[in-house]
């Protein structure tokens, strides 16, 4: 259940286009279906703006394939994160309309969404390691209904890089930095410019970033203000964030 798809049902209720007891059936899964081994929510798009999104990882194939249906029989689209390759292909037998993309481990159905606004979520990442991270971040963020841009593999190694690329980061709605090792990016491109900033540490890096906690930490620590830190490789929960402050401004406007 979309919030325009109930706007709906109310607005034919209203006009005396559909009767009450229809408007109920319409709304008989409405805000939970229970499918025994989850509950999927069909109100999360009315509450947040965007569907329930499925986390792939420690469910079966047929899990996902249930509550995708599920999302997608009700009006919603279905994005599936932490997918990996050979769960993807058994979750495309049952449903072939699956897309997949492998590099950010993200299955989705249905149509991604026109963007809510023309200026850009920038997605940066430092090193070429960390792109499966930002990936998921971009592909979440265009499906929650973003316009996306991406800058990659301008870590603090080669500073030079990303100075070549100020424009670009100046013009971004929020910047999603992506960088494991010592998680430095977030923190410089903190102190360059007046936008939202979203640090996501990555588990990239060699025995002592201990798997991003180094990172993490880093971020959590950054002396640049406005920074704001999300789990390690959260690509995802990076995006959602991003896309609430970008929906936030487009209803102040």
């Amino acid at each position: 259940m979309t919030r325009d798809r109930l706007i709906e049902i109310l607005s034919q209720v209203q006009k005396g286009e559909l009767q009450v007891d229809h408007a109920l059936e319409a709304l008989k899964v409405f805000p939970f279906e229970d499918l025994g081994f989850a509950r999927v929510d069909h109100h999360r798009s009315v509450r947040k703006g965007f569907p329930e999104v499925i986390l792939g990882l420690g469910k079966t194939s047929q899990h996902i394939s249930a509550i995708a249906s599920c999302l997608v029989e009700n009006g919603q689209q279905a994005l599936i994160t932490r997918l990996d390759e050979s769960t993807a292909r058994e979750v495309q037998v049952v449903l072939p309309a699956l897309r997949y993309y492998p590099e950010g481990r993200i299955g989705a159905l249905g149509e991604p969404p026109v963007p809510h606004t023309q200026t850009p979520i920038l997605v940066i990442s430092a090193g070429t390691a960390d792109i499966p991270v930002a990936e998921e971040a971009v592909i979440s963020a265009e499906w929650l209904g973003n316009r996306v841009e991406r800058l990659y593999d301008v870590g603090v190694a080669g500073i030079h890089r990303l100075l070549d690329s100020l424009d670009q980061l100046m013009t971004a709605s929020v910047l999603i930095v992506v960088a494991g090792m010592e998680g430095a990016l977030p923190s410089v491109i903190g102190g360059l410019v007046d936008r939202p900033i979203i640090a996501v540490p990555t588990s990239i890096g060699y025995g002592a970033s201990f798997g991003g906690i180094a990172a993490l930490l880093a971020m959590l620590n950054s002396c640049a203000a406005g920074v704001t830190v999300v789990n390690i490789d959260n690509g995802f929960g990076a995006a959602a964030a991003a896309t609430l402050m970008t929906r936030l401004s487009v209803r102040d406007e």
